[in-house]
């Protein structure tokens, strides 16, 4: 598989505090690579700067060939993003906020009609037409993937998606992700959460804004002489700050 999206001594700083700290990492195409550290580590500072929502300090991305900081219209195109916040405006309802996200997309009319004919068959329509702040974590999470993929983007960054939400949430995202990844979608999801690594084709840690590990869970488990993600990671960090 061809590497879709490469970053090279990508950094960020905010003042004299260093968020991203010159990281290399590349995600291969129709992969999906879980961003994996504590909140803080420099997940999300990462994904904003992979989108062109911060301001890359020194190093550069690349989008399908296309450096984000030159390019950055054109990979637009490309990327689905899900933020933290699930990327919804609260006092709007469902529907609005798919027609919202539809038309910033540039999507055509036809299309957003049929997208909300479609999120009908899976949520009630009286959970739908209610504001977003007032429907259950999980439903909102729903409308933000949803929203998030109403352009069909080839690339889809999601950040931190399942905060919040309950273990069987949990899992009807996971099996929506293996769902893209059949039909060859490049998909990036930042956690904190270790027990969603394994889920991902390959992972990267990032601790306190350096990639510490990289390569497939079990891979890295064997090498680790980890029994667990969990063990992984505390040894992973472990080492990180004893350096």
């Amino acid at each position: 598989m061809n590497d879709i999206i490469v970053a090279r001594r990508l950094t960020k700083r905010f003042g004299h505090f260093t968020a991203v700290d010159a990281v290399d990492f590349h995600i291969k195409q129709g992969e999906v690579l879980g961003l994996l550290g504590p909140n803080g580590a420099g997940k999300t500072t990462t994904i904003k700067m992979m989108t062109g929502l911060l301001r890359i300090t020194s190093g550069s991305v690349w989008v399908k060939g296309y450096e984000v900081t030159k390019n950055l219209n054109k990979i637009k195109k490309f990327i689905g993003y899900m933020s933290q916040k699930f990327s919804l405006y609260p006092l709007l309802n469902a529907y609005e906020n798919i027609e919202f996200c539809g038309g910033v997309s540039g999507v055509p009319r036809k299309i957003i009609k049929e997208k909300k004919e479609l999120i009908t068959k899976e949520i009630p329509r009286e959970i739908l037409t209610q504001r977003v702040k007032d429907i259950p974590p999980g439903i909102r999470q729903r409308v933000a993937l949803f929203s998030c993929l109403i352009s069909d983007p080839e690339i889809i960054l999601l950040d931190e998606p399942t905060s919040g939400v309950d273990p069987e949430v949990r899992r009807e995202f996971w099996a929506k992700i293996y769902d893209l990844k059949k039909k060859g979608k490049t998909i990036l999801v930042t956690t904190h959460n270790l027990d969603e690594a394994e889920y991902a084709d390959r992972i990267l840690i990032i601790h306190k804004g350096r990639i510490i590990l990289d390569g497939e869970p079990s891979e890295l488990m064997r090498a680790e002489k980890a029994e667990s993600m969990e063990r992984l990671f505390r040894k992973a960090v472990t080492g990180h700050e004893a350096n």
